[in-house]
């Protein structure tokens, strides 16, 4: 039997990562044999008898009240694919420490084996009991849109599913502040989103909410539109409610006098494509680590450039959403994230800008301000 040569795991990066990212540390002391009947027995039986009185009592006297669930089953890792829940693991450590970090917000990754949707609900429902909010990663489109579905109706806990509404809150922020540097109003645009999956469907979705009509949604195979006959039925609903010109063909032909690209899909848009954008327009290249126009390419023709990476200026990150989306939500006690704390959140983020302009669209993610900003605006509409 033959086994893989171990990887070479020397250098700054694995060091950082060795013994992983995260450690569980009390928040009382434990000194002596009066704090441990305190703490643990006799005297933890009256929590316990109290909360099963009243359940809701759990989010005061647990570790419930401040504590995510990051759970994801490794089958859409960041640009890496589907590699599995053990891979994933780092990558969920690294959400946990960004919560901690940008919030005071508790998390714990679980990275479960792939299965069915019905499966991941189950188990996700069984698991609930433990957290105050369920945060979704990494889970392949299109089952991660019905997962969510599921998960909502059934839990009285938010349930957000990050790669979705995270990216499209701050790229809805950042859509709010390239329209004021190019001095148009949303609902003026026309705005082309290439990819279809998870990321592209909340954009789609925030930005009509958002006031912005002539949207239209590109896959691998084109526009979608409704003579199509290869579409799911999330891409269905998409070709329902855009494309309000009903134009067809390739994304070449829905980029024609485009004021906003935005991309979601990995990939290469070619630069004569590009040239076909609306002067003054507006260019997200969100893919990593290569975006799908190059920040160089894209600044022959655009005002406004942002990318996914953050080594070029207008660097879109969840980070500047999740957290203070789920401290606004923990905090204030609401039983779900809705479309409106979605919104508001995006306005919150937006307005951390003082003066907008074509490098400095949103704020950094460093900014101490944006937690909470995000959480204020999320918990004003629990």
């Amino acid at each position: 039997m033959t086994h893989p040569s171990r990887p070479d795991t020397s250098g700054p990066v694995f060091a950082a990562h060795e013994g992983g990212k995260l450690e569980s540390v009390p928040s009382k002391p434990l000194r002596d044999r009066k704090d441990l009947a305190l703490l643990y027995t006799p005297g933890v039986a009256d929590v316990c008898r109290a909360i099963a009185q009243d359940p809701q009592l759990s989010f005061e006297y647990t570790t419930r009240r401040n504590t995510v669930a990051v759970v994801t089953d490794g089958t859409a890792v960041l640009g890496l694919g589907d590699i599995g829940p053990v891979a994933a693991l780092p990558v969920m450590e690294g959400k946990a420490v960004l919560f901690k970090h940008f919030a005071n917000v508790d998390s714990v990754p679980v990275c479960l084996e792939t299965g069915t949707v019905e499966e991941i609900v189950e188990a996700v429902v069984r698991l609930a009991p433990t957290y105050g909010g369920i945060n979704l990663e990494d889970i392949s489109a299109p089952r991660c849109f019905e997962i969510e579905r599921q998960l909502k109706e059934r839990l009285d806990i938010p349930v957000f599913h990050d790669d979705q509404h995270g990216t499209a809150i701050v790229a809805l922020a950042a859509l709010i502040n390239a329209a004021k540097v190019v001095g148009r109003e949303l609902s003026s645009l026309r705005v082309v989103i290439g990819g279809a999956g998870a990321a592209g469907v909340a954009i789609a979705n925030i930005f009509r909410r958002a006031g912005i009509d002539d949207l239209v949604v590109c896959d691998s195979r084109g526009i979608i539109e409704p003579q199509r006959t290869d579409l799911t039925d999330i891409k269905r609903k998409l070709a329902a409610t855009t494309n309000p010109l009903g134009l067809r063909g390739k994304l070449g032909d829905a980029l024609l006098d485009a004021d906003v690209y935005v991309g979601v899909s990995g990939g290469t848009v070619p630069e004569s494509d590009v040239a076909k954008m609306a002067d003054n327009c507006i260019i997200f290249a969100l893919a990593n680590p290569d975006p799908e126009v190059h920040p160089t390419v894209a600044q022959k023709y655009a005002a406004v450039v942002a990318t996914g990476r953050s080594d070029f200026p207008n660097q879109i990150n969840n980070v500047l959403a999740f957290p203070g989306l789920f401290r606004g939500a923990l905090d204030s006690g609401a039983p779900q994230i809705t479309e409106a704390m979605k919104i508001a959140a995006a306005e919150a983020i937006a307005s951390l800008v003082d003066e907008p302009s074509a490098t400095e669209i949103v704020p950094s993610a460093f900014d101490d301000r944006v937690a909470p900003t995000v959480a204020k605006a999320v918990a004003d509409l629990a």
